[in-house]
């Protein structure tokens, strides 16, 4: 009995296209994140990463362990941490700029990371950690 190569690789390649559409449907379209309080909870990963990048290391010009907590193994980060106080600082002011677009500006659906906000982080921090003047001592 003669096997035709053709037949193999037909049947090989709907393995490997079985076995990946399987793998796929396993993977969450939006990761679960635990303890966000003002950012949406079916905030995606692309967008959440745009946000810390943009607004917190650009626009703030500190890395994640300024208002993220160590993982008490001492490798990483413990992002639902809330440990340090400068994560509570830092979601008092989102709520703070998204209240001053809403009530001053009209910002119809104001949301941190979205373009359409007219005051953000970088209006008052310009890239540092604290605005000028605000240093704490």
């Amino acid at each position: 009995m003669k096997i035709n190569r053709k037949f193999i690789a037909v049947i090989a390649l709907a393995a490997i296209v079985s076995v990946t559409v399987a793998a796929t449907d396993k993977i969450p379209d939006t990761p679960q994140y635990t303890n966000l309080k003002v950012l949406p909870k079916n905030i995606s990963s692309k967008e959440l990463q745009g946000i810390m990048a943009d607004d917190f290391d650009d626009g703030l010009g500190v890395s994640c362990g300024f208002c993220h907590a160590g993982n008490k193994d001492g490798h990483g980060l413990d992002f639902a941490s809330d440990a340090k106080p400068e994560k509570q600082i830092t979601r008092t002011m989102m709520r703070m700029t998204l209240g001053i677009n809403k009530k001053y500006l009209k910002v119809k659906h104001p949301e941190i990371g979205n373009a359409t906000l007219i005051v953000s982080c970088t209006t008052c921090h310009k890239g540092q950690a604290f605005p000028d003047g605000a240093e704490p001592k």
